[in-house]
């Protein structure tokens, strides 16, 4: 049960960044002139594939997935939006605002004693380096658009 609820709040960050860089996406579309949606695409990706691995892995332990992102999403959201008012540089900072919380999640997930092997193995091998590669990518982004 305890895995379970694990997955389920680290699944809900997924869902929230599925949310906020499809988001992203949509806004970037709307200005040809910009090439952050190149870079985007493949961290929305990997966020996407985060959210199936955990469905996957809450339903091999009898578990039900998280299907929305609640209230983590909804204030996700509403930032994504007021940065986007206020351009692409307070927007790609929101990303990585919710990058770093997310980072912050899988690391708190793997001192957890109780977490399962084949959970942590997950986290630890494939969920984290990519958060950290995401978090890498956005402040290349930052770092461009201060130029």
């Amino acid at each position: 049960m305890h895995n379970i609820e694990t997955i389920n709040k680290l699944l809900k960050n997924e869902l929230a960044a599925v949310e906020s860089y499809q988001q992203a996406l949509d806004k970037l579309r709307e200005d040809v002139s910009l090439g952050e949606s190149e870079h985007l695409r493949p961290i929305y990706q990997d966020h996407k594939t985060a959210v199936s691995s955990l469905q996957t892995h809450s339903r091999s332990l009898g578990g039900t997935p998280a299907e929305t992102s609640g209230a983590w999403g909804t204030w996700a959201t509403l930032v994504l939006e007021s940065a986007s008012i206020l351009g692409n540089r307070s927007a790609l900072k929101a990303l990585r605002q919710g990058e770093n919380s997310g980072l912050d999640d899988y690391e708190e997930a793997l001192k957890d004693s109780e977490l399962s092997e084949d959970l942590h193995s997950l986290i630890a091998t494939k969920l984290l380096p990519a958060q950290q590669a995401h978090i890498r990518t956005l402040d290349r982004l930052l770092d461009a658009a201060t130029a």
